[in-house]
Parts: structure tokens; C-alpha cells; sequence
């Protein structure tokens, strides 16, 4: 931390050379370390959570609701949060957002410790609990740039991850000590306590807002341009598509661990955290082991073998009937758990630019949850009427078959983007007069002069701006030749607003850029294709 406590500031303002590691950044240490205590006390509330409602409702569909209710939050408000991020002050949102997860988790400790828990009211506040989890995460993951310079990024979203895993490890077995000596109640409390650290390190923070050029985006308009980009990023679809095809069928691993834990286990609480501290161990150690698989391994062949080792701990945890066999599988699950956690994450992050991160993140983080909270809510019913272990089996043969298909046809390689930084290449759009930000739609139209010969190589290179201009905002696009003058040919593209096609020129990227130099190689002359901007009148 700073010399002095009474303000924080992050390491971009200064002409000093960057840290050699991100801990020694100290509102990155700070914060890192309050994101690690807290994350302790959510997978503390997760052990109590998850062996209350054993003791509330048997039901293994009961108990797979509190994975529903601890998930479901994020696929719901994973947008909004991703455009709240991208628009508002992060740190004011994340203060806002920990402040409602602390309170939620009081109440729910108020309620516990005074013997009015119900089925009922636990859903209620742990869907409370992840709500304020759900705004917080995306703008998290989104300010890590700010904390530390580029040239650390990759060493703190690393740690991030490990510390994420090191309260894995430490956070359920510390859950079932203090339900085993002082009740779920107990957790409950220390759960809220350990949101306090954040929040004091968030409230020291001195953030410096960026300087906009354009006004914000409103809300709903942000959360159209996120999910647009969403559909128009090949690279960040084959991320979504893969993590459905792996968290819809891992789910059933997290919903019926409890259930096993405690009816064919026959496990106290204290028993069952120690298991969820295997997973974490787990986690940990394939952490640490990631840097050495990637230089050995690709993105795509790591996320098979992990997907692979799952669905096989999954097996071996429908056959197991001691502790020993069963923290071992767990062990194994947590190893894979991590592997296909960090390409995933590390593929969202590659495949989204600056301007829609946040967004894009959140949109991931809706599809992990939202998978996890599907899956869960059918393993469970599923269990209900087969049984625990016919559900892990029939959960571990789909994943592998899902893994083998997914890995051939949509290999994750292919996920890693080329060059997202904005190349602000595009010249300042020439006007006789001011154009009102709400006027439009406006049409753009780009004219070439191509060699008659090349008009077919053309047209399939072109082709590649159609998914770019829809992706940064176009509503329509086309590529036309005119009849009466062969090689003679335009481009045309229509967003809805002078505002919306100002953004489009901060949001063209690197790799568009050589896209879009490759089709100016057909063009003849040495004039640059003539642009031109037309505004309807209303």
C-alpha cells in the first residue's frame, strides 16, 4: 500500500518502469489480497449453504437449487452489469454491488442464528448474495488493466485465478470447522465480514475516470452493441459454445456433491469441507502447472484432456464409498476444473477489445452461469428419479462425447484474436457543417475501382467487412457493381445514428485493419477509395 492510508492510487500516472510482478503493485496487492479474503467467505457461505439445506429438505433436487440459486443471478444480470461496467464508474458500481452482497449475507445470518430458516428464505438470500456477486464480476475482471501496465496483465489475471483457487482450498474447510462448532448461522456472519476488506480497499481507491471523447452509452443501447459484438466475433462465440458444451454437464458435479457428501458419505460438515478442499488443492496445483502444459500443449488439446479427466473424476465418484477415494477424484476434478477455467477465461479475454471487455466478459459469464444453473436444475431432477450415481454416469458420458465433437469441430486454438487494440486508422468523417449525435440514420458508402478480372476475388474478400460492420454497429450492409461501368463497385453500410457511426471509428481494430488494407490492394489508383456520409433528414 501507499505510504499513506488515506488514498490510493493505481501505477499509470507515474514515469517510473513498471513493476517486474503485479504484487508489487500495491493497490493491486491490496485489492488482490481483499478479493482472496472475501472469496473465502463465498465459498464458506457455499459449504453452509449447501449442508443447510441438507438438513432443510433431503430432496436432491432441493439441494441442487442452491447451485441454481448461487448461479442463476449471474445469467440473469451478467448483461446489465457488463454494460453498467462499461458505462459508469467501476469503482462506484463495485462499492455499490459488495455493499448489497453484504447485507444480504447479514440477513441471512440474522435469520439462521435466530432458528427461522426455511427452504424458502436460504434460495432467497444466496440468490440475493449472487446478485451482488453478479454486478460485481464483470467490472472486476474489467479494471484489472487499470491496476497494473500492460506488460504485467497476463501475470495478474494468473493471479487472480490462483487466488480464486487458494480460497478454494482454505474456504471450505474452514466452513465445515465453524459449522461443526457454531452452526451455518456462524458461517453466514463470517461471509459478510469478509466483504469488509474489499470494500475498505475500494473506498481508498482514487480512480481516474477515462477521458470520453463520445457521450456514454445508455444502458440499452450498450447492451445491444455487447451482444451484437457477441454474434459478430467468431473468435468469442467458439469460447461460448465450448464453455455450454462443458459447464451444462460439470454442473452435476457441483449440485450433487453435497448429497453425496452427506447421505452416501455419511460426512459431517466438517468431512465435506475437507472434500471441497481437495477440489481446491486440486485447483491450486493445476494452476501452478498451467504455464508448463501451455508450452507444451495448445489451448485446444488442454481443454480436451481436462474435459476428459472430468468427466472420468465424475465416474469414479459414482463408484466411490470412502473419504480417501472420493478426495481423490475430487482432487482430479479440481485439476481439470482449473485447466478449462483458465483457457476459457483466457480466450474471452483474447477475444474481446477494450471498448465492449466488460460486456464480452459478462456475456461469458452469463453462459457459464447460466449453464451451470440449467444443468444443475436438471442433474438434480434427474438424480431425484435415477439416483445420484446413474446421473454422475450419465453426466461424465455425455461430457466426454460432447468434448471429442467440440474439440474437432470448433478447436479452441482458433480462438486466440489477433490484434484488438483500437488503430484509430479511420479519418475524422468530413462535414460542411456540426451533424446532432441523434441524427440518422446515416448511410456510408465506400466506392472502388477494381480491375474487371479481379471482381470475383474481390467480392470474397469483401465479404469478411460484412460480419466487422455489423459486429461494431451496422444494421444493414451490402457490395454492389454497377452495371453500366464494370469494376466499378460500392460498399454500402447504415447505422443508426451520426453517434453510433462516430463509435464505430474508435471501435475498428488492428486486425480489421489489415483486413480492410488487404481489399484496398485491388483498388486501382492511388487515391484511397472515396467514402462518403449520408444523414437522413427527419
Amino acid at each position: 500500500m501507499p505510504g499513506s492510508p488515506r488514498a490510493m492510487t493505481a501505477p499509470h500516472s507515474t514515469d517510473s518502469p513498471p513493476p517486474a510482478h503485479p504484487l508489487a503493485i500495491p493497490l493491486f496487492r491490496a485489492l488482490w489480497i481483499a478479493t482472496v479474503m472475501s472469496n473465502i467467505g463465498t465459498w464458506m457461505h457455499d459449504v453452509g449453504a449447501g449442508w443447510l439445506m441438507t438438513s432443510l429438505s433431503p430432496n436432491p433436487l432441493m439441494v441442487a437449487l442452491v447451485q441454481a440459486a448461487t448461479t442463476f443471478p449471474m445469467f440473469a444480470f451478467a448483461l446489465p452489469a457488463g454494460a453498467l461496467a462499461d458505462i459508469i464508474d467501476r469503482r462506484k458500481l463495485l462499492i455499490a454491488a459488495q455493499l448489497f452482497g453484504l447485507l444480504a449475507a447479514a440477513g441471512l445470518s440474522v435469520v439462521t442464528l435466530a432458528g427461522q430458516a426455511s427452504a424458502g428464505l436460504l434460495l432467497l438470500f444466496t440468490a440475493a448474495i449472487a446478485t451482488g456477486a453478479a454486478f460485481s464480476a464483470p467490472a472486476f475482471q474489467a479494471i484489472v488493466p487499470e491496476l497494473v501496465p500492460p506488460a504485467s496483465l497476463q501475470q495478474a489475471v494468473a493471479l487472480n485465478a490462483l487466488g480464486v483457487n487458494i480460497a478454494r482450498a482454505i474456504g471450505p474447510a474452514l466452513g465445515g470447522l465453524i459449522i461443526a462448532m457454531a452452526g451455518p448461522g456462524a458461517v453466514f456472519a463470517a461471509n459478510a465480514l469478509s466483504v469488509m476488506g474489499a470494500l475498505f480497499v475500494l473506498a481508498r481507491w482514487r480512480r481516474v475516470a477515462a477521458v470520453r471523447t463520445l457521450p456514454a452509452e445508455h444502458m440499452v443501447g450498450a447492451m445491444r452493441a455487447g451482444l451484437r459484438y457477441a454474434l459478430g466475433a467468431p473468435e468469442l462465440r467458439v469460447v461460448l459454445i465450448r464453455a455450454i458444451g462443458f459447464f451444462l454437464f460439470a454442473s452435476c458435479l457441483w449440485a450433487l456433491l453435497p448429497i453425496i457428501a452427506r447421505r452416501d458419505l455419511g460426512l459431517g460438515p466438517l468431512g465435506y469441507g475437507g472434500l471441497l478442499t481437495f477440489m481446491g488443492l486440486g485447483a491450486v496445483t493445476g494452476a501452478l502447472a498451467m504455464p508448463r502444459l501451455r508450452q507444451k500443449m495448445g489451448a485446444n488439446a488442454i481443454t480436451l484432456a481436462a474435459s476428459l479427466l472430468l468427466a472420468a473424476a465424475m465416474a469414479g465418484l459414482s463408484q466411490i464409498a470412502t473419504f480417501a477415494s472420493a478426495a481423490a477424484m475430487i482432487f482430479l476434478a479440481g485439476l481439470a476444473w482449473i485447466a478449462m477455467m483458465a483457457s476459457l477465461n483466457g480466450g474471452a479475454q483474447a477475444a474481446s477489445p477494450g471498448w465492449v471487455k466488460a460486456r464480452a466478459l459478462a456475456i461469458y459469464l452469463l453462459v457459464f452461469q447460466g449453464s451451470m444453473a440449467l444443468g444443475a436444475t436438471v442433474w438434480g431432477t434427474l438424480a431425484s428419479v435415477i439416483g445420484v450415481p446413474s446421473a454422475l454416469v450419465a453426466a461424465a458420458v455425455l461430457l466426454a462425447l460432447a468434448s471429442f465433437w467440440l474439440a474437432a469441430r470448433l478447436p479452441l486454438d482458433a480462438a486466440s484474436a489477433p490484434d484488438l487494440a483500437p488503430s484509430a486508422h479511420w479519418p475524422v468523417p468530413m462535414v460542411e457543417a456540426a451533424v446532432a449525435h441523434d441524427s440518422g440514420p446515416v448511410l456510408v458508402t465506400i466506392e472502388y475501382r477494381i480491375d474487371p478480372d479481379r471482381i470475383p476475388a474481390f467480392f470474397d474478400a469483401i465479404q469478411a467487412m460484412r460480419r466487422i460492420r455489423r459486429r461494431d454497429g451496422a444494421i444493414d450492409w451490402g457490395v454492389y457493381e454497377d452495371t453500366a461501368a464494370p469494376g466499378s463497385v460500392i460498399e454500402t453500410f447504415t447505422v443508426e445514428s451520426w453517434l453510433e457511426h462516430l463509435r464505430q471509428h474508435e471501435r475498428v481494430t488492428g486486425a480489421d485493419r489489415v483486413i480492410q488494407d488487404a481489399l484496398r490492394s485491388f483498388h486501382l489508383g492511388t487515391a484511397p477509395p472515396l467514402v462518403r456520409h449520408f444523414v437522413a433528414r427527419r
